[in-house]
């Protein structure tokens, strides 16, 4: 790997690594800063940390009060941090049994309810919704037509589909309405918040329940972290025996 000398500042060296640390580092939170211009801006920065340091160690702020006080708060929050990954450290992962049998124990909790897929026209004014659905209703234009040319939903480049939702996903005007119709039905206008709506219903499906396969990772997340939980209070209460508290 490439570690060549990018800068130097008073007796202190700036190295292509650090630059590509922080780079990675920025990376992880979704900037990109792997280009010239970014690599060329942490380079900068770089240097004025350096300076500053340098400056820091001139006027000896190590040796300041308030500098010592923040540095054992940091310290004593980093012996937390490690003791807790240290109790934490021989929790087993939820098995593939455990995970099954928490599903087959709990199984009325992973209802889907009813689902319904449905496409939508939005319009400003109700005397265009109903000008709309004449139209449609007399065949001179398809509901997806009608919705690519005039609907003001991001939905019309679909043809005004919404793909399948369950009961309370939508506002409660269209909510009750679509889950009133009948396959192949067109209602409205049906007047929201956000303005007139032409509603096709495409299809309706029962109420089911999400498949082991389906939420087995979200369960496994679950029992984790009620493992690392049970782990994190069973060490807390072993402390107490060895270390009385005394609440004031």
């Amino acid at each position: 790997m490439n570690n060549r000398v990018l800068a130097k500042v008073g007796s202190m060296t700036i190295m292509e690594s650090e630059v590509n640390e922080m780079v990675a580092n920025l990376a992880q939170r979704g900037q990109n800063y792997d280009n010239p211009q970014g690599r060329a801006a942490i380079l900068d920065q770089l240097i004025a940390n350096k300076l500053l340091l340098i400056d820091a160690q001139k006027n000896l702020y190590e040796h300041n009060a308030e500098f010592k006080a923040q540095l054992e708060k940091v310290k004593n929050d980093m012996l937390i941090s490690f003791a807790v990954n240290k109790a934490l450290s021989e929790v087993k992962p939820a098995t593939e049994e455990e995970i099954k049998k928490y599903y087959d124990d709990n199984a009325d909790k992973f209802n889907k309810g009813e689902s319904v897929n449905a496409s939508h026209i939005l319009v400003e004014s109700e005397d265009l919704a109903k000008e709309l659905l004449s139209k449609i209703n007399a065949g001179e234009i398809s509901f997806e037509d009608a919705a690519r040319q005039n609907s003001t939903c991001p939905s019309k480049e679909n043809g005004g589909n919404l793909g399948e939702f369950t009961k309370g996903q939508m506002v409660p005007e269209f909510d009750k309405a679509v889950f009133e119709m009948k396959v192949g039905e067109i209602t409205g206008p049906v007047k929201t918040q956000f303005g007139y709506h032409l509603i096709k219903l495409i299809s309706k499906n029962e109420e089911s329940s999400y498949s082991f396969e389906e939420i087995k990772g979200q369960l496994a997340s679950m029992l984790n972290q009620e493992k690392q939980q049970a782990a994190f209070q069973s060490k807390v209460n072993q402390l107490k025996i060895l270390y009385p508290v005394d609440r004031f």
